[in-house]
C-alpha cells in the first residue's frame, strides 16, 4: 500500500520511502521531521498497545504479540517506558528515547530532567551527557563524606533527640549533623577559631 506525504510526491511504503528526484530541500528536510516524529509516536503506541493487551487479554496476549513479528525485549522496553509514564506525564516537545534516559529514576527526578531537557532544548544525548555528569558529581560527593565514629549512648538520650528531630520535622540523622553544627559554630565562635 502506498500512500502520498501531502503534495510532496514522497510515497511511503511497507519497505521505505519511494521520493522524487526533484524534490525540494524544505520537503525533503519536513519529511524528515514528520518520519521521526511518527518512529517516536509508534514506541509509545506500541507500548500502549502492550500494556492495554496484557491486562484485558492475558491469555491471548502472547500469541498475538508473536505475530506483530517485533522483538519481544523491544516490544516488553515500550512498555515498560510507557508504564512509567502514563500519558498526563508525557512531554510531548521531547522523545521517546528522551523519558528512556530517566525511567529508571524515581518520579519526581524523572520530572525533574525532562523539565530541564524541555527547557534547554537538550537532545537525548545531552540529556544523557548531563545525567551522567550529575552521577558522577554525587558519587564523588559520597566519597568525600565520612562517617563518624560510633558513641555508645542510652536510649533514652536517642528517644529525646528523635523527639526534636521529629519536632522539627527531619531526620535524626540531619538533627545531629545539625546540633553538631551548632556546636562547633558556637565553641569556634567563643575562642575566636583558633585551634
Amino acid at each position: 500500500m502506498e500512500r502520498g506525504n501531502e503534495g510532496t510526491g514522497i510515497l511511503t511504503t511497507r519497505t521505505g520511502l519511494v521520493i522524487p528526484s526533484d524534490l525540494a530541500f524544505d520537503d525533503w528536510a519536513d519529511a524528515g521531521f514528520r518520519i521521526s516524529r511518527l518512529v517516536d509516536s509508534f514506541a509509545w503506541c506500541l507500548g500502549d498497545w502492550l500494556i492495554y493487551g496484557q491486562e484485558r487479554y492475558e491469555r491471548r496476549y502472547a500469541e498475538t504479540v508473536e505475530r506483530v513479528g517485533l522483538e519481544y525485549q523491544t516490544l516488553r522496553n515500550y512498555a515498560w517506558i510507557a508504564r512509567k509514564f502514563p500519558i498526563g506525564r508525557r512531554r510531548e516537545e521531547l522523545s521517546f528515547q528522551h523519558h528512556t534516559e530517566v525511567a529508571a529514576l524515581p518520579e519526581p527526578e524523572q520530572d525533574h530532567w525532562l523539565d530541564l531537557a524541555a527547557e534547554k532544548g537538550w537532545s537525548r544525548n545531552r540529556l544523557r551527557i548531563q545525567l551522567r555528569n550529575h552521577r558522577r558529581a554525587a558519587q564523588r560527593a559520597d566519597r568525600k563524606a565520612a562517617e563518624l565514629p560510633r558513641v555508645r549512648v542510652s536510649t533514652d538520650r536517642i528517644d529525646t533527640w528523635q523527639k526534636a528531630a521529629t519536632e522539627l520535622n527531619t531526620s535524626l540523622d540531619a538533627w545531629i549533623v545539625q546540633a553538631l553544627d551548632r556546636a562547633a559554630a558556637q565553641a569556634l565562635g567563643a575562642t575566636g577559631g583558633q585551634r
